[in-house]
C-alpha cells in the first residue's frame, strides 16, 4: 500500500489489482475498466500468464489497474512463475479486486483466498492490512436472482471485509458503479505514471499476446499451453509495421501441428493476428510468422526468464 497519507494535494491514484481463479472474467473485467482491450480473452483456462497493467487517467485520479494469472495448483515451473504473478499483487495493492462468478467454488483454491482475507483483514499484531477489497460476483446474466442472493450472503460470511459487486464485465452492467466506488477508495497521492501512458508494457508484448491468443483459438489439447511466442523483429514507419515473430512450441510434432499441410493452420494463425495487430495500432501490419522448438521451455528457469517470467 502506497505511503501517501500526509501528501497536501487533491489528486487520487492507486493500484488496483485484480485476482481470482482461471476462467472468472478477469481479463474481461481489467479491459471494461480499462476502456481498452489490453489483455487477451479466450474460453480456455490460463490464457493470461503475465501481470499486465492499464492505466486511467482523469483530471484528478490515475487508477493503474494489474491483471493476473488465474489461481492455480502449479504443476511446472511456468504455473509456478503464473502464480507468484497472482501472488505479488497482493502486496502492492491498494484496492483488491477478487473476482469470482456463479459456477466458482471457494475450494478450489482455499490458500489464496486465506490470504485475500488477510488482505481485507485490520491486525492489532500486524497480521492483517486492512487493505480494502472488493468482492466482484461477474457473469451474473448466467444465473438467477435467487442464485445471486445467495451467493451475496455467502461471501459476506467468507470475506466480512470486502464490499461486494454484482456485475456483467462482458455485458458492462455495473462497471460504471465499480469504476467509481474503486476512484474514491484510492488514496490522495501524485501520479505515478505520466498521464498519457496506458501500460507498463512494451508494442512487441501486445503483439506476442495477439499471436498467443489466435493460438489458443485454433488449437486443442496441450498445445496453446505448449507455445511461447517472441518478437524477433519490430520497424514501425509512418504507414506502415513489419513484424517478424517465431512461435517457440516444446516437440517437433508440435512444430508439424502448429504449421499445418502446407503451412495452412499458420497462415491462419497469422492473418487473423495480422488483422488484429492492425487494429490495436491502427497502421497497416506485414507480419512473418515463424515456428521453432524450444525444448522443455515451461520447465526451464532460464529459458522462463528469457521469455520475461521473472519477478526477480
Amino acid at each position: 500500500m502506497n505511503n501517501c497519507e500526509n501528501e497536501k494535494i487533491v489528486h487520487r491514484s492507486g493500484f488496483v489489482n485484480i485476482v481470482g481463479n482461471p476462467n472468472v472474467g478477469k481479463s474481461t473485467l481489467m479491459n471494461a475498466l480499462v476502456g481498452e482491450r489490453l489483455s487477451i480473452i479466450t474460453s480456455k483456462a490460463q490464457t493470461t500468464r503475465h501481470r499486465i497493467m492499464g492505466i486511467v487517467n482523469g483530471e484528478d485520479f490515475q487508477m493503474v489497474y494489474s491483471d493476473t494469472p488465474g489461481v492455480l495448483s502449479p504443476n511446472y515451473q511456468l504455473q509456478r512463475q503464473m502464480l507468484e504473478f497472482s501472488r505479488s499483487a497482493l502486496v502492492d495493492a491498494d484496492v483488491l479486486l477478487y473476482v469470482t462468478e456463479p459456477q466458482d467454488t471457494i475450494d478450489r483454491n482455499p490458500d489464496f483466498i486465506e490470504k485475500v482475507r488477510r488482505f481485507a483483514s485490520p491486525s492489532p499484531r500486524g497480521e492483517g492490512r486492512g487493505g480494502v477489497l472488493f468482492l466482484i460476483i461477474n457473469k451474473i446474466d448466467l444465473t438467477t436472482q435467487e442464485t445471486l442472493e445467495s451467493l451475496v450472503a455467502f461471501w459476506h460470511t467468507q470475506l466480512p471485509e470486502a464490499k461486494i459487486f454484482p456485475i456483467s464485465a462482458q455485458e458492462r452492467f455495473g462497471i460504471s458503479q465499480l469504476f467509481d466506488a474503486i476512484k474514491n477508495a484510492l488514496p490522495e497521492c501524485p501520479p505515478f505514471f505520466p498521464k498519457d501512458q496506458l501500460t507498463d508494457k512494451p508494442a512487441r508484448f501486445f503483439v506476442n499476446e495477439i499471436i498467443r491468443e489466435k493460438i489458443l483459438l485454433n488449437y486443442d489439447k496441450e498445445i496453446p499451453y505448449s507455445v511461447e511466442v517472441e518478437v524477433e523483429s519490430f520497424k514501425e514507419e509512418d504507414k506502415l509495421i513489419s513484424i517478424s515473430a517465431v512461435i517457440f512450441c516444446e516437440r517437433d510434432s508440435q512444430k508439424g501441428i502448429i504449421i499445418g499441410k502446407a503451412g495452412s493452420a499458420l497462415k491462419r494463425v497469422g492473418s487473423q493476428a495480422r488483422k488484429d495487430i492492425e487494429d490495436f495500432f491502427q497502421k497497416q501490419v506485414f507480419l512473418q510468422l515463424f515456428v521453432k522448438v524450444d525444448k522443455d521451455w515451461r520447465s526451464n528457469t532460464n529459458r522462463l526468464k528469457h521469455y520475461g517470467y521473472d519477478l526477480s
